[in-house]
């Protein structure tokens, strides 16, 4: 009982922290068909830069300012950068993004060196919200849940509710139909990259002193940010959404299950030693092998679903 109540709840809050890194770039590339690869740098520069806010005026005001941040820049680097390069078709606008992550990595080690940072969680979350079983769930990560919801709840409100969200989707379906009504397209498109940058740096500010900030860690998550957009289906809001809790679920069992398939043998009067062929193999953990499981949940995808849990391209 015990372990699977906080097994699901670890695996829930990091797949919502998914979900909050994986939305922006999946409203990024449903509305404009542009693969972001920088937009887990932009996630690192939301820590960075709630890091340094907090420092100075609290957690608090940097959880609103370091969003708004990170979105202005990714509203300039869309419209000096990347609107520019769409007339020539997508690989110049990959190429663009694959080389600004690594120019954003330079930067971040240049303005606050190469070692992490010391983003430390508020005072007001830092401790349990409950304990049960012996076993405390931190208050923070309750907080991770409630913020990626409430994101959540926002996007789809202001996609399906509002008329912003319908001159977004009318500049996505119909985009002459909708500058001949009078609507600026490439602003749209400015602010929607600019949204999806901003959603990101929101995850950074929530993550960064939940796990590490430090330069590599846009590259430990930029892989596993397209795993849950591919899975979850290309430009599929709640696929990515499904994906998320998916993935953030079966890594985080996974962690916590050290068994091998020596074990299972075991179990069933066959032993395993070391002249077993495939040793080595047979002995490798499940824990061991969880970080490789949600690319093999891809390749599967792929093969059986190219288009995603959820998504409508191939």
């Amino acid at each position: 009982m015990e372990f699977t109540l906080f097994t699901m709840l670890n695996g829930i809050s990091y797949g919502l922290l998914l979900f909050m890194l994986s939305s922006g770039l999946t409203l990024i590339f449903s509305m404009m068909g542009v693969l972001n690869f920088a937009h887990a740098s932009f996630y690192m520069l939301g820590a960075y830069i709630a890091y340094t806010i907090s420092s100075v005026v609290g957690f608090w005001p940097a959880l609103l300012l370091a969003p708004i941040a990170v979105g202005l820049l990714g509203a300039l680097v869309e419209r000096y950068g990347l609107r520019p390069l769409h007339r020539f078709g997508h690989i110049p606008e990959l190429l663009f993004t694959f080389g600004l992550s690594f120019l954003i990595v330079e930067l971040v080690q240049l303005i606050w060196g190469r070692a992490a940072v010391q983003y430390a969680i508020p005072k007001e979350l830092d401790g349990p919200l409950f304990t049960l079983f012996s076993t405390s769930f931190p208050a923070y990560r309750a907080f991770m849940m409630v913020v990626a919801l409430a994101m959540l709840g926002g996007i789809w409100l202001v996609l399906t509710r509002t008329r912003v969200g319908l001159v977004i989707q009318a500049a996505l379906t119909h985009p002459e139909a909708a500058e001949a009504l009078g609507h600026n397209v490439p602003r749209i498109f400015m602010w929607v990259f600019g949204g999806g940058s901003a959603l990101a740096g929101l995850a950074g500010v929530i993550g960064g002193n939940a796990f590490v900030t430090e330069p590599a860690m846009a590259a430990t998550v930029g892989s596993i940010i397209f795993v849950v957009v591919v899975v979850g289906g290309m430009g599929s809001l709640a696929g990515a959404f499904v994906a998320s809790l998916l993935i953030g679920i079966m890594q985080t069992t996974a962690v916590a299950l050290d068994y091998s398939l020596a074990h299972l043998l075991g179990w069933t009067g066959v032993a395993v030693t070391p002249d077993t062929p495939a040793y080595a193999l047979l002995n490798v953990t499940i824990a061991q092998s969880a970080a490789i499981l949600p690319y093999l949940l891809l390749v599967l995808i792929l093969i059986f679903r190219p288009k995603g849990l959820m998504g409508t391209r191939e």
